[in-house]
């Protein structure tokens, strides 16, 4: 058995530099703890917590149905618990891997699907209103367009990252400005502010942006995580199920049309940007031409 590492080494090397509040306050505290006790046992790999955590969900999917919500709203706050837990072990022992990252995500997108059909599949079966079925379709769709979302603005940025290295020549990796914030000590790459503009329009919320990352909080405050915290978990324990989840959509999709025009308003930094260099290029080629044309005439004697 490896040698237990200590608390405070176990929050320096797992702790994201900026994460969702409720993991931040609600989950890190524990998962963390659990971490100390089960890192030095190597047979806790990523992939059994993964494992583990999606068997929890499918137990808190079967208490939903059977109409224990308080019980199902427990296993899912555990379950995501050890869903934290499975990165914080990579990341301290070194054992993540692509398959890993695969399965991580797909246990989270089949325990929602589950979860989404234990709660109101289960308060269908009791009531017979058919806002629950609406609701669990809400649910599902929610959840897929946030994490289809967030893959292809990751793609974009790539992209737009890719091609303003080609245009400036970049040697070294190019950087957004509110990325290089929370590169890790010594990462190189050319910082590139693309989100001028988002800032000059919202400047009350860059500033509770500011405040927000001093507790290692990320702005984009109802994301997918709290979405489905407040579905499987606020709402079965306050017994207002409809409710809260019809809040907590309102709020990630006001969140998610947020992230998409800060997306709009960078790309259109982006192409300012590159069109820059373009036009350089087009003048000093034109320069080039000039000096040509003009020594073939003299050569020409016209």
């Amino acid at each position: 058995m490896a040698q237990r590492p200590a608390l405070a080494e176990i929050r320096d090397r797992t702790y994201k530099r900026r994460d969702a509040w409720w993991t931040v306050w609600l989950v890190d505290p524990l998962a963390s703890r659990l971490v100390w006790l089960v890192a030095p046992w190597r047979v806790v790999t990523p992939n059994v917590l993964t494992t583990l955590a999606f068997v929890l969900g499918l137990g808190s999917a079967a208490a939903f149905w059977r109409g224990s919500l308080i019980l199902g709203a427990v296993l899912f706050h555990l379950s995501f618990v050890l869903d934290c837990m499975d990165g914080k072990i990579a990341r301290l022992n070194g054992t993540g891997s692509v398959f890993g990252a695969w399965l991580d995500y797909v246990f989270d997108r089949l325990r929602v699907l589950a979860c989404a059909v234990g709660l109101f599949g289960g308060q269908y079966e009791r009531t017979h209103d058919f806002a629950y079925v609406w609701l669990a379709g809400l649910v599902i769709f929610l959840d897929m367009f946030r994490y289809l979302n967030a893959l292809q603005i990751s793609k974009v940025k790539d992209d737009m990252k890719a091609k303003l290295a080609a245009v400036t020549g970049a040697s070294q990796p190019v950087v957004f400005a509110e990325e290089a914030e929370f590169a890790a000590e010594g990462a190189e790459g050319v910082v590139v502010d693309v989100y001028g503009d988002f800032r000059g329009r919202f400047g009350l919320f860059t500033r509770m942006r500011d405040l927000l990352l001093r507790g290692r909080i990320r702005a984009h405050v109802i994301s997918g995580i709290e979405f489905m915290m407040f579905v499987f978990i606020v709402g079965p324990i306050v017994h207002q199920v409809i409710v809260v989840t019809l809040i907590a959509a309102a709020l990630m999709i006001a969140f998610e049309l947020l992230l998409i025009y800060k997306l709009w308003t960078a790309t259109r930094s982006f192409a300012r940007r590159v069109a820059v260099p373009a036009q350089a290029a087009a003048s000093e080629d034109a320069v080039q031409q000039g000096d040509v044309g003009q020594g073939a005439e003299a050569t020409l004697g016209v």
